[in-house]
């Protein structure tokens, strides 16, 4: 049987799109490694969000079409996926050795995902209900709700059918358990980010980076679907907190919707659990943050540490520059220089995928968050930030890919300059 040239090109498709890496990515490295290994022909790619097809350049012939095995790879398995690539690209890996080598990604061995997944969405709703100010009674209350909704979604996503509305249902539970003991408790206005904190393991941040990221490289048709799917996520989420809120009579305190880097000013009658925490304490959810998001999706010990620097350097960027040019405006900037950073950490020996460095980061840009708290607020400020938030990520995020994808060099080779298209070809005549 001959061998077809075309599978180890969709199975390392295939594996990037299990990794979470955007269509455009995508087709960008199979289109690298075509151009750095020895191959016979040459084909031309088309990457949808689970499926790679590859024709021959010239359009003739059948076309070869590849799916995606599994749903989504762990951390540690997207980085293995990136040093294959990379691994590819400079030559070192053989394109014949890639069926081998994706099986063994796939086959490696992981934790025990339950116990992960529960303790990363606590330490996610400890981190987040830091972030942003909340009294110490709503970070505890969050903190254990958020372990509650990791159960909840472990079960739901083992069932095919119930997956579908596990957003809507896991924000249904959280806001009665919040609005419960709020009930009980009599502790009147609840912050907003009390209740959200503990969903916000289950906010699509890596779709909407990716359809940003799609829709910023002229891939709108992939970069729409996953923003409408991302939406259609926020909206179940959405329609679980206002059930849950009617269900137990909660009332949310809409001065609450601060933003990342915002300083509160701190009462002094506010004793013991209804107190806030010192403006400096963010820091320490930051990094309860990241570890969450690490334990999670499997990072590792290594793999979460660069996620901890990359999110504090996010939330430093943003400190710096929210004063100087606004919460929007530098988000923007700080998106840019994320990817720049992403992509340079990604073309060293680390392996290290944006997946890792960029993508974790986006949860204290991605307006996945914002939007999930303007739909609940209804606030007209916080309804007109989150699209005004969106199109300066989109910004940022193609400045950023600009700058770290193009080719330098052909800015510094002497060439000549032909200033019209007669002039042009009236010097190919001469030569």
């Amino acid at each position: 049987m001959n061998f077809d040239p075309r599978v180890p090109y969709a199975t390392l498709g295939a594996l990037l799109l299990e990794a979470g890496t955007s269509v455009t990515d995508t087709r960008k490295a199979l289109e690298q490694v075509q151009q750095l290994q020895t191959t016979t022909r040459n084909f031309g790619f088309m990457v949808l969000p689970q499926t790679v097809l590859i024709s021959d350049a010239n359009g003739e012939g059948p076309v070869y079409a590849s799916r995606t095995v599994e749903s989504e790879l762990t951390t540690r398995q997207a980085a293995a996926v990136n040093r294959l690539v990379r691994s590819l690209i400079r030559g070192e890996t053989r394109l014949g050795t890639v069926t081998e080598s994706a099986a063994a990604i796939r086959k490696r061995q992981v934790p025990p995902e339950w116990t992960a997944w529960i303790l990363g969405s606590a330490l996610v709703a400890l981190g987040l209900t830091v972030l942003f100010h909340c009294p110490w009674w709503a970070i505890a209350l969050s903190t254990v709700t958020g372990a509650v909704v990791g159960l909840l979604t472990m079960f739901m996503t083992r069932i095919t059918s119930a997956a579908a509305i596990a957003p809507f249902v896991a924000s249904l539970a959280s806001t009665l358990i919040v609005g419960t003991c709020a009930a009980v408790w009599d502790l009147g206005p609840v912050p907003l980010y009390a209740v959200c904190a503990p969903m916000a393991i289950l906010v699509p941040g890596a779709l909407i980076t990716n359809a940003l990221l799609e829709l910023t490289a002229a891939d709108t048709v992939t970069g729409a679907a996953r923003l409408i799917s991302g939406i259609v996520i926020l909206l179940f989420m959405a329609a679980g907190i206002y059930a849950g809120a009617y269900m137990t009579g909660l009332t949310m305190d809409p001065g609450s919707a601060a933003l990342v880097g915002d300083k509160v000013a701190r009462s002094a009658d506010q004793t013991e659990w209804l107190a806030l925490p010192a403006n400096w304490f963010a820091w320490v959810g930051v990094v309860a943050l990241a570890i969450g998001i690490g334990f999670a999706f499997r990072a590792g010990f290594r793999l979460t540490c660069v996620t901890v620097g990359a999110m504090l350097l996010t939330y430093s960027l943003l400190l710096a520059a929210t004063p100087l040019v606004g919460s929007i405006v530098a988000t923007g900037l700080t998106a840019a220089v994320l990817f720049v950073g992403a992509r340079i950490v990604e073309h060293t020996g680390l392996g290290i995928p944006a997946a890792v460095s960029f993508q974790p980061a986006f949860l204290l840009l991605v307006p996945g968050t914002v939007g999930l708290v303007a739909l609940t607020t209804l606030d007209p400020n916080t309804l007109s930030a989150a699209p005004l938030t969106f199109l300066s990520l989109c910004i940022g995020a193609k400045v950023g890919a600009t700058v770290a994808d193009a080719r330098w060099s052909r800015l510094f080779q002497k060439r000549r300059f032909y200033p019209s298209i007669a002039g042009a070809a009236a010097s190919r005549e001469r030569v």
